[in-house]
């Protein structure tokens, strides 16, 4: 017998549990409706007994030369609301409709600004002790380092919610704000906007970039040292020579001068709040939150990465970066497993998430979990499903992942050999382009997550389950496979513009003489110095003294090194006009 449509319903959602949603996403707004008929839009927004009386007067004539099979796959694909456009049933005004769905969708990206914090996090983790030890020791070795020289000029600098900034860092000028453009559908729309002098210092960039001249680009900076494009490149070239710290350092000062150039209505903390990608003054943006996202979870920060996740998503719709196929790792990580849920049933989205690969087997962890912690309350919910019949559900939807899985974690226990050399699993690819580079993705980013014994046995037992379903009922296979084409129906790769490697916690570095290529040529450095091509930025154009002959790179290295300064005085005292000079190009 094929797959009932109730069982197939139970994958995205359980009795009482279904209709709920189905209520929720019934009032999205007219817009969103319009563009959700395609194949792969999101859950079904009408009771699919109601809708298969609706549809039944109009698909008899069709129906009569359809073999009991072949009804039984509509049903299956209409109840995964493959086919959508039922709002009109619902009694609710359009107006209620929309009000309500903004409540929601700004409520679940709403963001923590405490968790936003990493130090806050690793205190939560280690301990105020441990952690106030660690900046202390860090201070001591520091000092070492200053002996003989001057400190820098320390700035009263403005407070941000995004980054903590250096006292070594300079204070921000107004080269760098932020437009309003319009409020639509009840979010505010906002732009980010250059000035002439911040426009001549990306004409300079740009122009260093088309070189590969890296030494171009350090020059930038050591005029104007909080040029976004600059610092974002500098950020990614520290990387490649791992100068992780200073890479992170870089991100920091870059997502400090953005913040400090936000309109006054501008509060994304609430969800309420857009920057559309398409325009390129918003781009850079989204760029350092994703590196900085990345940075965060590389020190076991998850819950501020959740955060940067929550925020990074809700700045644009279209999901730019992604952040779609990472907020559920980091959500596992931090152990917000009811947020997560509560996220897959709430969040708008013309395409399904339950249909992802990450949100697939993700939410089968989080069920597990959940589980869990319902056992020890005894306050078990039998309206939902088991996380075994969920991860169930996800290997028939993404089977190759288990082999990819079994690669990368890697899973060497005989169970998997076994598993895999059952015809279902024995493929790494599904044939569905859009689909294999979504499962790419999840693997690289979650494979970690798999170590844990518990959810190898969870995964393990889930598969011997479809084996022995497979077996007794094997029309099930063509089922599913239909399912995918369905929900995946494009035969081009729709997310080929997420590159798998950004996904990934890797670090690779390059040694520092294979990079001999990207420094410059000489007679582009002398030009990229030369004091008339920055006569309108701050401090007159002019490199501070004692660096004005040095290599640029070497200067922006040492820049970043807060107990480094330039010296220019007699027996190394530093000319305090200088420091003049730097707090009047500051104020």
């Amino acid at each position: 017998m094929l797959v009932s449509c109730y069982s197939m319903c139970l994958f995205w959602l359980q009795g009482d549990e279904l209709m709920s949603t189905n209520e929720r996403l019934a009032s999205y707004d007219d817009e969103e409706e319009s563009s959700s008929l395609k194949p792969t839009a999101e859950v079904s927004t009408s009771n699919p007994k109601s809708k298969k009386k609706k549809k039944k007067k109009n698909k008899d004539s069709a129906v009569a030369n359809k073999t009991g099979e072949d009804k039984e796959l509509d049903l299956i694909l209409e109840n995964l609301s493959l086919n959508v456009n039922s709002s009109a049933e619902q009694p609710v005004s359009t107006k209620d409709k929309n009000k309500s769905v903004k409540q929601q969708a700004a409520s679940i990206l709403q963001v923590d600004p405490k968790c936003l914090n990493a130090e806050n996090e690793l205190r939560r983790i280690f301990g105020s002790k441990v952690v106030k030890s660690f900046v202390s020791s860090n201070q001591v070795g520091s000092s070492r380092q200053m002996r003989g020289v001057r400190g820098r000029v320390h700035y009263n600098l403005k407070k941000s919610v995004l980054v903590t900034p250096s006292d070594s860092w300079l204070r921000c000028d107004d080269s760098l704000s932020m437009q309003f453009l319009e409020i639509k559908n009840g979010y505010n729309y906002f732009r980010y906007v250059h000035s002439p002098s911040y426009s001549q210092s990306q004409r300079a960039f740009e122009a260093a970039k088309a070189i590969n001249d890296i030494n171009g680009i350090a020059s930038i900076l050591q005029h104007h040292p909080y040029h976004i494009d600059s610092l974002l490149t500098m950020a990614e070239y520290f990387a490649v020579l791992g100068e992780q710290q200073m890479s992170a350092d870089a991100i920091a000062r870059c997502l400090y001068a953005l913040e400090c150039a936000w309109h006054p209505m501008f509060n994304p903390l609430q969800g309420n709040c857009r920057l559309k990608f398409k325009h390129d003054t918003n781009k850079p943006i989204f760029t350092a939150l994703f590196t900085h996202m990345k940075n965060l979870d590389r020190r076991g920060c998850h819950r501020s990465a959740l955060e940067v996740c929550k925020l990074l998503l809700s700045l644009d719709s279209d999901d730019p970066m992604g952040a779609i196929f990472c907020i559920d790792y980091f959500a596992l990580r931090a152990e917000e497993y009811a947020w997560l849920e509560k996220f897959s049933e709430e969040y708008k989205s013309d395409n399904s998430i339950w249909l992802f690969p990450n949100f697939s087997y993700s939410l089968a962890i989080c069920r597990f979990y959940l589980e869990r912690e319902a056992c020890k309350d005894d306050c078990m919910d039998a309206e939902k499903a088991s996380s075994s019949d969920l991860m169930k559900q996800a290997l028939m939807l993404h089977p190759s992942v288990i082999k990819k899985l079994v690669a990368k974690v890697p899973l060497k226990d005989r169970t998997w050999t076994d598993i895999l050399k059952h015809a279902f699993f024995w493929s790494d690819q599904t044939g569905i382009p859009s689909q294999d580079h979504l499962i790419n993705i999840y693997v690289e980013r979650n494979y970690l997550i798999w170590r844990l014994p518990d959810l190898q046995k969870l995964l393990s037992g889930a598969a011997k389950l479809v084996i022995e379903t497979l077996e007794s009922n094997k029309s099930e296979l063509k089922d599913w496979a239909c399912v995918r084409k369905e929900a995946f129906s494009s035969e081009k790769n729709e997310y080929g513009h997420l590159l798998v490697s950004e996904f990934s916690d890797s670090l690779s570095s390059i040694p520092r003489e294979n990079l001999q290529q990207f420094m410059g040529v000489p007679r582009m450095m002398e030009g990229m110095q030369d004091e008339n091509q920055f006569a309108n930025l701050p401090g007159n154009g002019h490199a501070p003294r004692g660096v004005a002959n040095r290599n640029a790179l070497a200067v922006l290295f040492e820049s970043m090194l807060p107990w480094v300064t330039y010296e220019d005085g007699v027996d190394g005292e530093p000319d305090d006009n200088q420091h003049d000079d730097h707090r009047q190009d500051n104020q």
